[in-house]
């Protein structure tokens, strides 16, 4: 089996493929936001029943064969599940409730109790791999099992489910076919960038633009709450019907058509608003490819009159997005031989200043804008005196020491530079606040006791050995006891900061995590224990886990530094890039020249 093929098997949820895509069915009509309606599961509005309708369970299946076909019908949610319920008596379809919970299975066993000519019991026994809430967030689940009881029974000659749990319970290789990933965006708290929150929804490509937008409306996940703000809510709230840009209502977000969106509400907004709102809007419609051009009103007129003859595009908000945080401007740098150094095309140097000229660092973190520089250092002092010293400086000058202890994890900016993250002896989180105006820096405490609240699920464990920062800084991403975590950055009034609502992703690494990386502002790249996938990449909601090429790596790996566009692994012998032949051939590692087997690569960030 070649690499290639492993890290296509080993993908927990590939992205739907356009083929996937059109074979949904595609309605008429135009889909709007509702101004006032009860609670409704993900899937069921504006979901209308075709003439033909869903395919008829086959005729004369056995019972544990038309149990699996049950499974995959209910990746379909369209009209309560209208798919699944042909699959089960008139008695049951009407008590089964689908809106309890939705539960992805993997390789589910149809396992036989008993069975008469008229009766049957099975019992569904699979490993649980994710959670779906109604609002579309997905939440991993490791090391659980489910085991629900069915009772079926002849109906015209025909088996049929007669009794079976409330809730939806679908299998993977379903779920993937069926739903598809959407990121719905979200303003940061100062209101300079946009965060995404991540949703899988099964719908037609013409609901989708109201679909996001409804659950847009909807405010963000309950962790992100706290640190995000919405320009999509009360009193801005959808006004009329969702249109193509000139007005059509029918397969609106289909082609070309582009999108015309009025907002009651908005042209109360302050101008800065008004761009945070069409951001929103454009960068979720545009990740969906729903295409523009924008148009959009506030109460019926020009959102911006910039925009009003042309609509807004992706470009125009383009400074918003992420990815632009993203964007290294520094170049790549590396530890080599203890002293911070630049790779540039003729060669490796040594930076400038305290940290190209000693020879003690053992990690190094620096500023997005390549001015400050923490890292971490061999004290040189016996135990039980502290081993490594944080260190703190300008780029190209002097350094002083900010922080101490037995371990310090490798340092990790915020994105504007103001506070460098650090995680001493495995369980004291600390920021070293870096003060602009008056050139001084100090430690502040990072409160963590909801990282190891008991009610945590699964509970997080220390020691924490490794914490990366987001772009965004609403996010960090965390390797606690060979596991990992991403949790949200809180700030408090009093001007603290608190990492909360911690969440387990990559449930199905089968060894600990060693090293992280933010790849994107949704996607972790992770390197891991032992020599089978030793790199992989998984999504901040635990979703699409996927094994990495390994070609040219040599474990164990030690170290992994990514950004959208360079993605840098350390391993026993070499610094090592991944690269992709131009011709579309397979990615490979491949030795980033002059740096030898004990470097490590460092990124901003």
């Amino acid at each position: 089996m070649t690499a290639s093929t492993r890290s296509r098997r080993k993908s927990r949820l590939p992205t739907l493929v356009a083929g996937a895509l059109a074979a949904l069915t595609v309605l008429s009509g135009c889909a709007s936001l509702p101004e006032n309606s009860s609670p409704q599961a993900l899937g069921t509005i504006n979901r209308e029943p075709t003439s033909e309708g869903p395919p008829q369970p086959a005729a004369d299946r056995d019972p544990d064969l038309l149990l699996r076909d049950f499974l995959q019908a209910n990746a379909e949610p369209a009209n309560r599940h209208v798919a699944a319920r042909q699959y089960m008596t008139a008695a049951a379809s009407t008590t089964w409730d689908d809106e309890t919970s939705t539960t992805i299975v993997e390789r589910p066993d149809t396992l036989r109790e008993s069975r008469t000519p008229d009766k049957a019991t099975y019992v569904i026994r699979a490993r649980k791999v994710a959670e779906l809430s109604a609002d579309g967030s997905y939440r991993a689940i490791e090391g659980s099992l489910l085991e629900n009881k069915i009772e079926m029974s002849k109906v015209d000659g025909q088996w049929r489910i007669d009794e079976l749990p409330d809730g939806v319970v679908m299998d993977e290789s379903a779920f993937a076919k069926t739903y598809r990933r959407y990121p719905l965006y979200f303003v940061d708290p100062t209101g300079s960038v946009l965060v995404p929150d991540l949703r899988w929804i099964a719908a037609p490509k013409n609901e989708l633009a109201a679909r996001l937008l409804q659950l847009m409306s909807g405010g963000s996940q309950p962790a992100l709450a706290p640190v995000i703000r919405n320009e999509l809510t009360a009193p801005v709230t959808l006004r009329g019907d969702i249109t193509k840009a000139n007005g059509d209502p029918e397969e609106v977000g289909v082609g070309l058509g582009g999108v015309r969106i009025d907002f009651a509400g908005a042209g109360n907004l302050s101008p800065r608003d008004r761009e945070l709102l069409a951001g929103q809007v454009v960068l979720t419609l545009a990740g969906a490819d729903v295409l523009g051009p924008y148009m959009l009103l506030a109460d019926g007129k020009p959102l911006d009159e910039r925009f009003a003859a042309t609509g807004w595009s992706v470009a125009d908000v383009q400074q918003l997005s992420p990815a632009v945080q993203a964007q290294n401007r520094i170049g790549l740098h590396a530890l080599r031989g203890g002293a911070l150094t630049q790779v540039t095309d003729t060669g490796v140097v040594n930076a400038p200043g305290y940290f190209g000229t000693v020879n003690n660092l053992q990690s190094a973190a620096i500023s997005s804008d390549g001015q400050i520089v923490a890292a971490v250092a061999e004290s040189g002092r016996p135990a039980p005196e502290a081993q490594r010293t944080l260190m703190v400086g300008s780029y190209g000058g002097t350094a002083f020491p900010i922080a101490e202890g037995a371990t310090i994890s490798r340092p990790s900016w915020s994105s504007d530079g103001s506070a460098a993250w650090v995680v001493i002896d495995g369980e004291k989180v600390i920021r070293a606040v870096n003060d602009r105006a008056t050139g001084t820096v100090s430690p502040q405490e990072v409160d963590i006791s909801a990282l190891k609240a008991a009610q945590a699920d699964p509970m997080l464990r220390l020691p924490i050995t490794e914490l990366r920062i987001s772009r965004s800084g609403v996010r960090a991403a965390l390797i606690a006891d060979g596991k990992v975590y991403v949790a949200v950055v809180e700030r408090r009034p009093n001007g603290t900061f608190a990492l909360t609502s911690p969440l387990a992703i990559a449930a199905g690494l089968s060894t600990r995590a060693v090293s992280l990386s933010w790849l994107t502002a949704d996607t972790i790249m992770i390197a891991r224990e032992g020599n089978i996938d030793p790199v992989s990449t998984v999504s901040i909601d635990g979703s699409q886990l996927t094994s990495q090429i390994s070609q040219n790596l040599t474990p164990p790996m030690r170290l992994v530094s990514a950004s959208p566009q360079h993605q840098y692994v350390a391993d026993s012998r070499a610094v090592l890039e991944l690269t992709t032949i131009p011709d579309g051939g397979e990615s490979y590692w491949r030795e980033v020249p002059g740096l030898g087997s004990s470097a490590v690569p460092v990124l901003p960030g």
